[in-house]
């Protein structure tokens, strides 16, 4: 994979970046997402923000291989730290990492948000978390999509800043609301593992001792949601 071949988790992210932004990437490794957008002439000027020197060293290099140096920086930093106010940054791009280390990155970097930037998170595990954080902070989400990619299964979550207050269900914090709307073969793959994992978990808590009765019934409720969505209840 480089900026001209990016994976198709990459790309499905990718599509949500508007035309012109001014884009921060963070947690950007070879800043391959900046360099695509910046060779497709869609994004007007990119942050590739890494907080590990190695891979910051990586998204310098292709940088310069792709003679992109005048559009796109590197910088070393830790999270939004990465993003300097005369940057005029309008879209954040967090991909490839846990809900709770995003929901942890958004949170330390809280005042590089003031002038409400797009928000594109694609976490690896934790969905939940990152839909309760923007919820919690008056964004709400406007797409989301999920795709299967080399044995594994993502989640892309694009959201808005709204000043109105953003309230989502349980179902819709565990699901995505944008997902259960058009529930394909995906989400049904990824759901059916997820409910098999927590029918296991639960038969292991029937038989181990101690007061488990809260964990019990916590799991028995979210095996009821999952069965319910997976049989198309409303």
């Amino acid at each position: 994979m480089d900026a001209k071949n990016l994976s198709q988790r990459l790309l499905t992210v990718a599509k949500y970046v508007p035309k012109g932004a001014r884009l921060a990437d963070i947690g950007s490794d070879h800043a391959y997402l900046p360099a695509y957008l910046a060779l497709q002439e869609q994004i007007s000027f990119g942050i590739a923000g890494e907080v590990v020197k190695g891979p910051y060293q990586n998204a310098v290099n292709e940088i310069q291989k792709e003679g992109l140096s005048g559009q796109i920086t590197a910088r070393l930093a830790n999270g939004l730290a990465a993003i300097q106010a005369d940057d005029q940054i309008d879209t954040i791009t967090i991909c490839g990492m846990g809900g709770p280390l995003i929901c942890e990155i958004l949170t330390a970097g809280k005042e590089k948000l003031a002038h409400h930037p797009l928000l594109i998170l694609q976490p690896n595990v934790g969905e939940k978390n990152v839909r309760d954080w923007l919820s919690a902070n008056n964004y709400r989400i406007e797409a989301e999509e999920i795709i299967a990619e080399d044995g594994h299964i993502y989640e892309i979550i694009v959201a808005c800043y709204t000043r109105d207050t953003v309230i989502y269900t349980p179902k819709e914090l565990l699901f995505g609301p944008c997902l259960l709307t058009k529930v394909g073969e995906v989400f049904q793959a990824k759901w059916h593992k997820e409910l098999t994992k927590k029918k296991k978990v639960l038969a292991q808590l029937e038989n181990a001792k101690g007061d488990l009765l809260a964990k019990k019934m916590q799991l028995q409720k979210e095996i009821t949601l999952i069965e319910g969505v997976l049989n198309g209840e409303s």
